[in-house]
């Protein structure tokens, strides 16, 4: 789901919401490709003049008003908003060039703090130099900036994240580095297993390829491949004591949202990759708990994981819903075949809702045993002296 931060610079405007609903609405009931531009036109040209007046409380309240009542609208005015985001057009010596907003994610997981923060400029450099090679087309510009962003770093809303294209567009018209002050971006929390982001800006002629797999001789799966071999060799150097797994790069919120989605089996993969190491164990030692946990409507599961015959939670992740998901998506099917996968064969899944209860020191989420009781994750006692070792995963 797209960030909902808000940050203003002058009052919403409810003339402009009931536009943005009537408009979103209007294309919702299209029946026709004709009908579908004539209403993205003026939703496009809408939410531009909203996002230039840095006016974000618009968009969210139309957001708001859309997501219980309809939902085809809803989608199409997120995702309007999204592609104004990521997306614009300029001119560089008279022509006409197209500008995205990308993201490069990297799932890693670590017994120790997962690193964040500046890249070296011969990092960025050799970042560009595969990128180019194997994922944009040959006549891209390219700019990234010199910092590897965690979830907590990344844009707080539709305003900031336009206004870092901006940046990283004029930066691909000079020195291809965006540097970024790492005073001015908040702390990251303590994950076992998280994400990490390289975010830049790829320029192309307008209406012309901007990934590789669009020109004739491309092809998706082996730039894909080439980038994990390749690229993922100059970024693991940046992860210290981290296990990571690159992702292919693509459009700012639809892989961020790929990210998110593959994280969650990462994060599986990674605890009882996790606790083999730490407990000097076999997966067929460990048991996994399932159960599904929700507010006014399911809102995630969360797997405890216990040693076989001991009733106490002694790591967790949360599995939460994400778009197009509710509680007839088999989700419990698809933790258990990973869970499988990695060797557990020890999983009791409850078929009852657990409120979403959080531990009301520390604010972690608290897990399922087979007892059916939530409990603090208590990590295994050779993590004791380990101070900078996780408590949870998220």
């Amino acid at each position: 789901m797209l960030k909902r931060n808000r940050t203003t610079r002058r009052g919403r405007s409810p003339a402009d919401e009931v536009e943005l609903v009537r408009l979103a609405e209007g294309m919702a009931a299209s029946t026709s490709q004709l009908e579908d531009n004539f209403w993205r036109r003026r939703l496009l040209a809408l939410v531009d003049k909203l996002l230039q007046d840095r006016d974000e409380d618009t968009l969210t309240s139309a957001l708001d008003q859309l997501v219980e009542g309809d939902a085809e609208a809803y989608t199409l005015l997120a995702d309007a908003i999204e592609s104004t985001c990521e997306s614009l057009s300029l001119t560089i010596d008279g022509k006409p060039w197209d500008a995205l907003l990308f993201t490069a994610p990297l799932l890693t997981w670590s017994r120790w703090q997962i690193a964040s923060g500046q890249v070296s400029a011969d990092t960025v450099r050799n970042t560009q130099t595969q990128l180019r090679a194997h994922v944009f087309a040959r006549h891209a510009l390219i700019a990234i900036a010199d910092f590897l962003f965690s979830p907590d770093q990344l844009p707080r809303g539709f305003v900031p994240t336009l206004e870092l294209l901006q940046a990283l567009a004029q930066a691909a018209q000079g020195s291809g580095t965006l540097k970024l002050d790492p005073r001015t971006l908040p702390e990251t929390r303590a994950f076992l297993s998280d994400t990490r982001y390289i975010i830049g800006a790829v320029l192309v002629p307008a209406g012309e390829a901007i990934f590789r797999w669009q020109e004739d001789d491309g092809d998706q799966e082996e730039a894909e491949t080439q980038w994990r071999r390749q690229g993922g060799s100059v970024l693991q150097p940046l992860l210290p004591g981290a296990a990571s797994e690159t992702l292919l790069p693509g459009a700012y919120h639809g892989t961020w949202r790929e990210a998110d989605r593959a994280s969650r089996a990462y994060a599986l993969r990674a605890t009882v990759s996790f606790l083999m190491l730490t407990l000097n164990v076999t997966a067929r030692d460990l048991q996994a708990v399932i159960g599904p946990f929700a507010g006014k409507q399911l809102e995630e599961y969360r797997v405890g994981f216990l040693r076989r015959g001991d009733n106490k939670v002694i790591q967790g992740v949360v599995w939460p819903l994400l778009d197009g998901e509710d509680e007839h998506t088999d989700c419990v099917a698809e933790i258990e075949a990973e869970l499988k996968d990695v060797g557990i064969v020890d999983i009791h899944v409850h078929e009852h809702d657990f409120p979403l209860d959080y531990c009301d020191d520390c604010g972690s989420p608290l897990y399922p045993n087979p007892e059916g009781e939530v409990l603090h994750a208590e990590p295994p006692e050779e993590d004791e002296t380990q101070s900078e070792t996780p408590r949870h995963l998220h």
